[in-house]
């Protein structure tokens, strides 16, 4: 850290030579910022589509545009950062997020919202694996798991800290102002990563020598072990879908105050960052990552389990904390397990998966378990959502079979 200035210096007079500490700094501010302002609309997109006369059915057709959107275009968008380079899909992305945010200030139907939202998925989904394969390409391999642990902070920290602002702004200034302030800050970020972030090292490839398409789209697409940790990712995700999509409702029919139940999302968001440095730390000196990624699966299983009986405030904010807990463990050591496992030279589209997982997890969560809910009731539909985590755990354990 002492050797920021001098680096600084280096990569602003064309020197890029700055050291790793540097690099994974710049990338995890960036990511914070970046996230911070994209989620600044988050709360705040709903009640908007609402004022211009959307119905209930229309603003979950919103989000799940952006959701399918992110999903889907993370695998093809991060292969071509493998290509094109981190740097430039990264830009892209950040550019396409800004603009979006500047046109919702300018939309006035709901149809308008939904065209917009598709490109904020675009947007969302070039920079997010983009990234990863940039901390995973500038970190040493013994450090794969601090260097997660720090930039999954950033990125959840920001996802926190964005939806408050947002309202607040909102709340202070109105709608449109929480559009242009996101796309300001975006706007900035662009110049920051443009002109300051460190280009990652060289792949040792010769000038114009790319791994073949085909070649590296079927080495992803046939590694076992990649496939475990997408599957991995999908069931832990569909229990964040759970959390995310139903808690508000389950505690309310438990009489939980409102105010209380945004309490319960702090707690588990706090979990979640808090840990996710010390135990990415805890993922560089174990001997095997897939042990730590069980037992946050197990964690998981059992916050999921413990919600679906919950009806005191302490036992949702309890679950809640563990649940924070177990997200951290596993995600951290997940993302250091894609990093070691992919050839460096197709990790953009490992991480695509990755990311794809993320967004399917939560929008299969949300658009499945409604039903199961409205039939058998909260506690039968919060166990089947940790049986399906550990149905994820069964397959991970299988395709990680390998001694690689």
């Amino acid at each position: 850290m002492k050797h920021f200035p001098t680096a600084l210096f280096n990569v602003w007079a064309g020197r890029p030579t700055p050291s790793f500490a540097l690099s994974l700094f710049l990338a995890c501010a960036l990511t914070f910022g970046f996230y911070t302002a994209s989620y600044m609309r988050i709360p705040v997109v709903p009640l908007y589509a609402k004022s211009l006369g959307a119905g209930t059915a229309t603003v979950g057709w919103i989000n799940s545009v952006f959701f399918l959107t992110a999903g889907c275009l993370s695998l093809p968008v991060g292969l071509l950062s493998d290509r094109w380079g981190r740097k430039r899909v990264a830009f892209w992305g950040v550019f396409v997020v800004s603009l979006t945010s500047f046109a919702l200030a300018w939309a006035v139907t709901p149809m308008h919202l939904m065209a917009i939202y598709f490109f904020f998925g675009i947007g969302l989904s070039a920079y997010g694996p983009t990234m990863m394969s940039y901390v995973a390409d500038i970190s040493p391999l013994t450090h794969l798991g601090r260097s997660y642990g720090w930039y999954t902070t950033s990125l959840y920290v920001g996802m926190s800290v964005g939806p408050a602002i947002g309202a607040w702004i909102a709340e202070r200034f109105g709608f449109q102002d929480v559009f242009v302030a996101s796309g300001v800050v975006t706007a900035g970020l662009l110049l920051v990563l443009a002109f300051f972030l460190p280009p990652p090292p060289p792949s040792g490839l010769k000038a114009g020598q790319k791994l073949p398409l085909g070649h590296a789209t079927g080495e992803v697409l046939r590694s076992r072990p990649l496939w475990g940790c997408w599957l991995m990712t999908l069931g832990l995700c569909f229990g964040l879908g759970m959390f995310v999509t139903f808690i508000p409702l389950h505690a309310r029919q438990s009489a939980i105050p409102i105010a209380s139940i945004g309490l319960i999302f702090m707690v588990q968001g706090i979990s979640n960052a808090l840990f996710r440095i010390p135990f990415g730390h805890w993922s560089d000196r174990t001997a095997d990552r897939r042990r730590l990624v069980a037992l946050g699966c197990v964690g998981t299983a059992g916050a999921m389990a413990g919600f679906g009986a919950s009806g005191l405030l302490w036992h949702f904010l309890l679950c809640a904390a563990i649940l924070g807990a177990s997200l951290a463990l596993a995600f951290t050591s997940i993302g250091a397990l894609i990093a070691v496992l992919a050839d460096p030279r197709s990790r953009g589209l490992a991480m695509g998966g990755y990311n794809t997982s993320i967004y399917f997890g939560i929008m299969a969560a949300s658009a499945t378990m409604g039903t199961v809910i409205v039939s058998k009731g909260y506690f039968f539909a919060f166990a089947a959502a940790g049986l399906l985590t550990l149905v994820g755990l069964v397959l991970f354990a299988f395709l990680m079979k390998t001694p690689r």
